[in-house]
């Protein structure tokens, strides 16, 4: 195949006409031609180098990868650097392979990496555990790039044998090390870039950012389903508390605002979790328009999803240059950078209108070994009129929690919510055999009645509940079982569910049909007085107890500041 085209060379940054000959699904060969007013180039429009989100998880799209891969490429993506630890926390190795395996039957580049917590952490109960033989085997697949991300970043700092045996192997084995430490700072911070580990995509915050980019880390700028970290890192701007920070780095930070220069310290644009109904509006098409209007260059903004995830991981794509697999999207031009059609390997797979392959489904079986809970269940007992309760408090768009207080009424033995507080409860049910339940309280959903349920709880995947009362949670819990997975929306006065049958985290249906009865639950949700955006997403994350500060497992409250239990009621 041989045509004539407007490209843009991301090596250089420049833009040019060129005739390009793609054989066997490579670049053959890249020819600067001239035209003058007169002269036609085949191609209407502009060429660039397919969309590469260098971090994300597929399971959170709630869809398999075959049909994540029919929806993506609609927005321009065709490469995916994937961490498969949800499902691995469920089903180990054989759901990581199943991930692979229907993978490879779509034209979509999905590129793995080894999960390198599973589970993320030993408070927790999860369906399997990845030991360091388990990330060795992984490692010497074709199809995993890397290691994934380590959550685990006290074991770095203090040293933990079956940490660093994980960490040697992907040394052994020349891939890159992903990392996650959230407000990891100092001494501790070089610690853990010390055992080679090179990327974050947990910055909040610009002082954040740049300490780790000034340590020798690569950035990744989270954009996606409840993870809002875009505006904080790339707004610097006049009154930003990084113009006001007086320390070691202020002339560096100072600099930096003056000259306008701040977008080459960041390196990637990434979704790392993305809903379905966010999944169908857009995907980094639409992060790369969010940061230019957040002032970053467009060509740097196409550069974080393109070449430079190319580079980082050693993927033979991100760039029209000969020799490169030849992955490209036309787009209308490089400001509005609206999407006409994607190529995978020379061959179109969307047109503009419709996707031009079909998919195969993943063959589910129950992984919910749960029995039916009572109202009873879900009660927190307290002898007294009166006591002061640990609350987590989370936030809209955030995945940071911080950790607070709230007195509440107790009522015949058993402790009350308080909806003029803001005070529900919240519970996690262990799906793999154990039955345990544990209960605490939240604040910031603004439920006023029902409750709602999920088998979408990081790492480990257990059931996640929270609702006003324990008549309501135990219908919630007991919907998601009947179901074998999924999320589920109870009330006095209606109820509906989205199942989730794949590992309790994914469907084989369609993203429009997925993303549809989302919209309905969220709804749902809202009218029950839910103030979130997310509310399932940011559910899903009250269980991840690699982020600070509070967070609940279904072994008990977490301070994930301390990295201990603490009591849910304090006597």
């Amino acid at each position: 195949m041989s045509f004539t085209a407007f490209i843009f060379d991301v090596v250089t940054d420049t833009f040019y006409p060129a005739r390009i000959t793609i054989e066997d699904g490579v670049y053959k060969e890249i020819t600067p031609i001239s035209i003058n007013e007169n002269s036609l180039v085949d191609v209407k429009g502009l060429m660039i180098p397919g969309f590469i989100d260098a971090h994300i998880h597929i399971e959170s799209s709630m869809l398999t990868p075959a049909q994540f891969a029919k929806i993506a490429v609609r927005h321009g993506t065709t490469g995916v650097v994937c961490d498969p630890h949800e499902i691995a926390n469920v089903l180990g190795i054989e759901g990581i392979e199943a991930m692979i395996e229907n993978a490879k039957h779509v034209p979509f580049n999905f590129y793995f990496v080894a999960p390198s917590c599973v589970p993320a952490t030993p408070f927790e109960t999860s369906g399997a555990v990845l030991d360091s033989s388990d990330i060795d085997y992984l490692l010497q697949k074709d199809e995993i790039v890397a290691l994934g991300e380590m959550m685990n970043f006290p074991g770095v700092i203090n040293g933990d044998e079956e940490v660093l045996k994980k960490l040697e192997a992907a040394k052994k084995y020349g891939k890159p090390i992903d990392g996650h430490a959230p407000m990891l700072s100092r001494e501790n911070l070089d610690k853990y870039i010390k055992q080679g580990i090179n990327t974050d995509h947990e910055c909040s915050t610009i002082l954040e950012a740049l300490e780790k980019k000034v340590k020798g880390m690569k950035i990744m700028v989270r954009d996606g389903s409840s993870a809002l970290d875009m505006e904080n890192l790339f707004n610097i701007s006049e009154g930003n508390s990084v113009l006001e920070y007086e320390g070691p780095m202020s002339a560096l930070f100072r600099d930096i605002f003056e000259n306008n220069v701040y977008s080459p310290l960041f390196d990637f644009i990434v979704s790392d979790d993305k809903h379905p109904n966010d999944l169908i509006k857009g995907h980094l098409n639409l992060s790369v328009k969010k940061a230019v209007t957040l002032g970053i260059d467009i060509l740097k903004a196409i550069n974080m999803v393109t070449i430079n995830p190319a580079y980082h991981y050693g993927l033979n794509c991100g760039a029209i240059v000969e020799g490169a697999q030849a992955d490209f999207v036309i787009v209308d031009s490089i400001y509005d950078c609206n999407v006409l059609k994607t190529y995978i390997g020379g061959e179109c797979v969307y047109d503009g209108e419709n996707v031009l392959f079909d998919v195969p489904e993943i063959e589910s079986k129950n992984t919910i070994n749960a029995s039916k809970k009572t109202a009873a269940d879900f009660d927190i007992y307290y002898d007294g009129d009166e006591c002061e309760v640990n609350v987590i408090e989370c936030f809209d768009g955030d995945l940071l929690t911080k950790k607070t207080t709230a007195k509440l009424h107790v009522k015949e033995g058993v402790v009350q919510s308080d909806i003029y507080q803001d005070v529900l409860k919240i519970a996690v049910v262990e799906r793999y055999g154990g039955n345990t339940v544990f209960n605490a309280f939240i604040k910031g959903f603004g439920l006023k009645k029902g409750a709602i349920a999920s088998s979408v709880a990081h790492d480990s995947h257990n059931i996640i509940v929270i609702g006003y009362t324990s008549e309501m949670m135990a219908r919630a819990v007991n919907q998601v079982i009947d179901d074998k997975g999924g999320i589920a929306v109870v009330s006095e006065d209606f109820a509906d569910s989205l199942p989730l049958p794949i590992a309790g985290l994914m469907s084989n249906e369609d993203a429009f049909d997925v993303a549809e009865k989302l919209a309905l639950l969220h709804n749902m949700a809202s009218a029950l007085g839910c103030q979130l955006d997310a509310p399932f997403m940011t559910m899903a994350f009250m269980a991840l107890l690699v982020i600070p500060s509070l967070k609940i497992s279904d072994l008990g409250l977490f301070d994930g500041d301390a990295f201990e239990f603490i009591d849910v009621i304090n006597d």
